[in-house]
This record gives structure tokens, sequence and C-alpha cells, in this order.
């Protein structure tokens, strides 16, 4: 089983390989639908809409406290092909001017074993709750 992750763009995240990649994800309103939250986020996030027969994970809580809700989905997706959105933040820190990243500077295809080594530690279980429903 392959599954998709994307890197996190700007500056912290420029020399984590490891338990950095993620999957594509965002905030979302209280008034808005999760699912469509999501597919809005990846969109945003990879410059590629998303459809098919949507999968409901469990959700996971990372370190911080965020709330992952998640979804799979089967797709062909071109990792050379992504277009993120930016964000701005103040770079160097303290130096008062502003620079923008991208919110995803990469994405790779992983087979399931390599992608629980690269994806944030909290997420992990994702994969393998994935494996278990689609043995």
């Amino acid at each position: 089983m392959q599954v998709f992750l994307v890197h996190p763009g700007g500056p912290f995240w420029a020399k984590k390989d490891n338990g950095a990649w993620t999957i594509p994800k965002g905030e979302f309103e209280e008034s808005e639908d999760p699912l469509n939250a999501a597919k809005r986020e990846f969109e945003e996030e990879t410059g590629t809409k998303i459809s098919g027969k949507f999968i409901e994970l469990e959700a996971v809580k990372q370190k911080g406290g965020k709330i992952v809700l998640a979804w799979a989905v089967e797709g062909d997706i071109d990792p050379a092909k992504i277009k993120s959105n930016d964000f701005e933040i103040e770079w160097p820190p303290g130096s008062g001017k502003r620079k923008s990243f991208p919110e995803v500077d990469k994405a790779a295809w992983f087979e399931s074993t390599e992608a629980t080594k690269k994806i944030i530690e909290a997420q992990s279980s994702l994969i393998h709750k994935l494996k278990a429903i689609v043995k």
C-alpha cells in the first residue's frame, strides 16, 4: 500500500525528514463540514482537487494538542506537480522582515512501512488504521 505525504515548507522544517512529513491538512471553522474542509485544504496544499470514495479514519491527537481528522481516498497524484499556497512569517526571527514560504515544499508517495518513518509520530497510527481497513 502506498501513502501520499507532504513535507511542510518553511525554515523550521527545511532540514527535517524522518518524523516531519504529514498528511495534507489544515484548520476549519466549526460551521464548516470537516470533510469539505479536508478537500479544500488538500487543494490548497497540493494544487490538486481530490475526489472519490472517502474513508473516514479515527482522529488522532498530536503532541501539541491539535486533533487531526483524516480521510483516505484512492488517487493518482504526481508529486512533482504539486503547487502549494504560501504563508508569511517574520524571518529571520526578530529581524522585522517578512518572508513567504510554501505551506508544502514537496510531496511523495511512500510504501506504508517507509511512510510510518517519514510521518509525524502522532499521525503514524493513521497509516496502521488504513492498512487494517484496506488489507
